[in-house]
């Protein structure tokens, strides 16, 4: 008896996502990723492809139907940075849609081929001139509690480049001195990455008079102050950081000023030990 021959599959026969594909595949994204800000942002890219993808009937979830959805995005005049993270969705959801067999590897693989939107020269962020980052850390002092601690985040924000959740999440026990200078040892970051950060002089210095003052001793370094000055609780939100950076801006005129502006990427990020900061931004140094 002959055998009954079949006929070979497309290459191409995982083509098409449906509802419960995308949303297995969204949520594996999901998982992947350790930080809460980074799962937040993509969920959101996410849930914005599959409405604009389950809009009208498409034959294919593939190249051609990102290209239009970058196409979509820059039609509604986006910046070349969201629209760079909403590509970046799209491909770790094909990725992952490849590994669970919903998605032929090379449909993923074509979607990963799209480029993003361009960046023309743009000047990223609010930079900060020296004056003004003397401004920053002046009209934050205070002979308070809330004062001190203001005046020490806001350093470490300068001094160090710290994100606001690395910020938040310092101990006293990751403040160490290592080869005559102090640091923030085996700092965990985005992605968790793991990095030491050196620390200048003038900030630890004011990390010394917040924790001296609030009697901080171990753990967490950034606390809460209540209105009538009481140090309180197990540490603050990154949140807490939003309104400590508008609030000094404010005092210090400086508009539209965001915590990750105060986040200099290196090398442009220039310290020496010393006392009082004479530079921001692109140049962060002290006197000697």
């Amino acid at each position: 008896m002959a055998r009954k021959q079949t006929k070979p599959r497309s290459r191409h026969a995982k083509k098409i996502l449906r509802i419960p594909g995308l949303e297995h595949s969204k949520h594996a994204v999901l998982n992947s990723l350790p930080a809460k800000s980074s799962q937040d942002a993509y969920g959101s890219a996410i849930d914005e492809i599959i409405a604009w993808y389950c809009s009208e009937p498409r034959l294919a979830f593939n190249r051609t139907v990102v290209l239009r959805y970058r196409f979509y995005l820059e039609e509604r005049n986006l910046a070349a940075s969201t629209i760079n993270v909403r590509l970046a969705a799209v491909r770790r959801l094909a990725y992952e849609a490849a590994d669970a067999g919903l998605l032929s590897p090379e449909l993923a693989a074509g979607i990963a081929r799209v480029k993003g939107a361009k960046r023309l020269g743009v000047r990223i962020g609010n930079w900060l001139t020296a004056d003004q980052g003397k401004a920053l850390l002046q009209g934050s002092w205070a002979d308070t509690s809330r004062g001190r601690r203001d005046r020490a985040i806001l350093a470490v924000l300068l001094g160090c480049g710290l994100r606001r959740a690395e910020s938040v999440a310092i101990r006293v026990e990751d403040l160490q001195l290592r080869e005559e200078h102090w640091v923030i040892a085996d700092l965990i970051g985005k992605g968790r990455h793991v990095r030491t950060v050196p620390v200048p002089a003038w900030v630890k210095k004011a990390i010394d008079e917040w924790a001296t003052h609030a009697r901080i001793t171990e753990g967490t370094i950034f606390r809460r102050v209540n209105k009538q000055g009481v140090v309180w609780g197990n540490g603050i939100k990154p949140k807490a950081i939003w309104h400590v950076v508008k609030a000094a801006a404010r005092r210090a005129g400086i508009p539209n000023l965001a915590p990750h502006d105060l986040c200099a990427p290196l090398p442009y990020f220039r310290r020496r030990t010393g006392t009082d900061p004479v530079s921001t931004r692109s140049c962060v140094s002290t006197n000697d």
